[in-house]
Order: C-alpha cells, then sequence, then structure tokens
C-alpha cells in the first residue's frame, strides 16, 4: 500500500471517530460530553499528567501534534500556554473547536499533516505529541518536521507505542498466534489491527536512532506499564498469568507508551 493510499485510510478512520471518544454516551459536543473524555482519559493514562506536566506550559509558545479529542490541547490552554495545534481530521479540529467555546477559551488550531508541519523553522518552544505520530506513514520524517518547528533550547516531548509491550505481545497471541498464523510478526500484528491500518510499535534502540542525527541534549526515552499491559484487568485467570509474567519481564522496559523527550541544540 503507498503512503499516500495508507494516510487517507488513517485519515478515514480517526475522522469517524475522533480519539478517544469511543464508549462516551453522552450528547456530543456537551459540556458533559467532554467531561466524561477527560475522565476517561486520564483514569486510564495517568501517565499523560506527569509526563505531559501542563503547568510547564504557561507563557510558552507550543505545539501540540495530534489532537484527537483535543483534551491534552485544552488543558495547554487552560495552564496559559500561547497553544497552537494541528491534526490530519477535521473531526478532531470541530472536537478542539466546540471545547474552547464551552470554556470561553482561546487558540490556534487546524487541519494539517504531521509529516509537513505548515510552520516555519524554529517556530515553537515547545512541541509536545501524543501517541499520533505512530499513525503516520513516515513516522521518522515525522520525527524531524518536530524538531525542524522547535526553537533551539526548545523541548519536544513524544509518545509513540512500544513494539515490545506486554500489550504488542498480546495482540501478536490474539491476532496471529490463536489464529495459526505462526509466520505474522508482531510489527504485522499492529500494523493491520491496532486502531487505524499502518499503525507501528519501536523499540527504545529504534527511538534512539530515528533521532540520533538531530543534534539535541537531554535525550531521555523509556516506556510506561501502563493500563493496557495488565492482564490483570481481564479475568481470574489473566490475572495469575499476570503475576507469573511479571517475574520474568522488565516493566521498565515492556510498557505499552514509549516517551522521546529532548532539547533541541
Amino acid at each position: 500500500m503507498k503512503n499516500n493510499q495508507l494516510k487517507d485510510e488513517v485519515k478515514s478512520y480517526w475522522d469517524n471517530q475522533a480519539c478517544g471518544t469511543d464508549q462516551i454516551d453522552e450528547e456530543k459536543f456537551s459540556k458533559e460530553y467532554f467531561d466524561a473524555i477527560e475522565q476517561k482519559r486520564y483514569a486510564r493514562e495517568p501517565e499523560i499528567l506527569e509526563f505531559a506536566d501542563f503547568q510547564s506550559g504557561k507563557g510558552k509558545k507550543m505545539l501540540e501534534v495530534g489532537l484527537g479529542a483535543g483534551t491534552d490541547f485544552i488543558n495547554w490552554v487552560r495552564n496559559g500556554a500561547d497553544a497552537h495545534g494541528i491534526d490530519l481530521t477535521p473531526e478532531s479540529i470541530a472536537h478542539v473547536k466546540h471545547r474552547l467555546s464551552l470554556e470561553g477559551l482561546d487558540a490556534k488550531f487546524e487541519v494539517g499533516d504531521s509529516e509537513n508541519l505548515p510552520y516555519e523553522d524554529n517556530s515553537f518552544e515547545f512541541v509536545y505529541s501524543w501517541g499520533v505520530i505512530h499513525h503516520t506513514p513516515d513516522t521518522p520524517k515525522a520525527f524531524r518536521e518536530i524538531y525542524r518547528v522547535l526553537q533551539p533550547g526548545g523541548k519536544a516531548k513524544i509518545m509513540v507505542y512500544n513494539r515490545k509491550s506486554m500489550l504488542a505481545y498480546f495482540f501478536w497471541v490474539k491476532h496471529a498466534l490463536l489464529k495459526g498464523k505462526f509466520s505474522m510478526t508482531v510489527d504485522e500484528a499492529l500494523f493491520d489491527n491496532m486502531e487505524s491500518a499502518g499503525t507501528k510499535g519501536y523499540t527504545i534502540e529504534e527511538a534512539k536512532d530515528i533521532v540520533k542525527d538531530l543534534p539535541m541534549k537531554g535525550l531521555e526515552v523509556k516506556t510506561y506499564f501502563t493500563f493496557y499491559d495488565r492482564l490483570d484487568r481481564f479475568n481470574p485467570v489473566f490475572r495469575l498469568a499476570s503475576k507469573f509474567i511479571s517475574l520474568f519481564i522488565n516493566k521498565k522496559k515492556r510498557g505499552w507508551f514509549l516517551t522521546v523527550e529532548y532539547t533541541k541544540a
């Protein structure tokens, strides 16, 4: 599948349902709707609050790449950031527009492509992206674009999926092993079955390799063992399996969320 075709499929998938809006029963675009999305997001992914540190954006000109339902974006705005946002889908932008309007807040946002950010070099003091650029066909290019628009001395915070995580292994068992597709790789299981078509996972070493030629300092790449990695959320049998498996794995390296953080030199 060509990259342009794949990108169209990714756009169609997320334009049909903005990230984080599944299993939300409240009236669309109502205050209750957005409150439910926010509560669910941070209950399941409390790692965001630690990693993002929304208060750190106060007074900074910042960009969020990939907005979803606008939950993180609204928190940057609430905390006083000069926030700019971009997303591949009009559906996401509609969510952000309604969310800001409900709270009487203002920010700049637009439809756009993470592989071709519509901003000048060195435009932002801070760039943030949570769980987005592993969906675009050319993820390394998206990494380079984030670096390009970041000012020297500016900070980037990016999360992509970890291919060597418990959840990725579960996906391989579900979509390959249990279906007799023994030649299928973890990469292929994620590409074909995780959210939009073409989703990728990376290892710590691969993430470091992607950015190795970009002048930076303070590079930190790590993983978070998440709600999604825990077998014990299913049933008693899985809880026992989870306890057994935990004896043999390093949770610091097997978490689904892989974060990349650095300061541009």
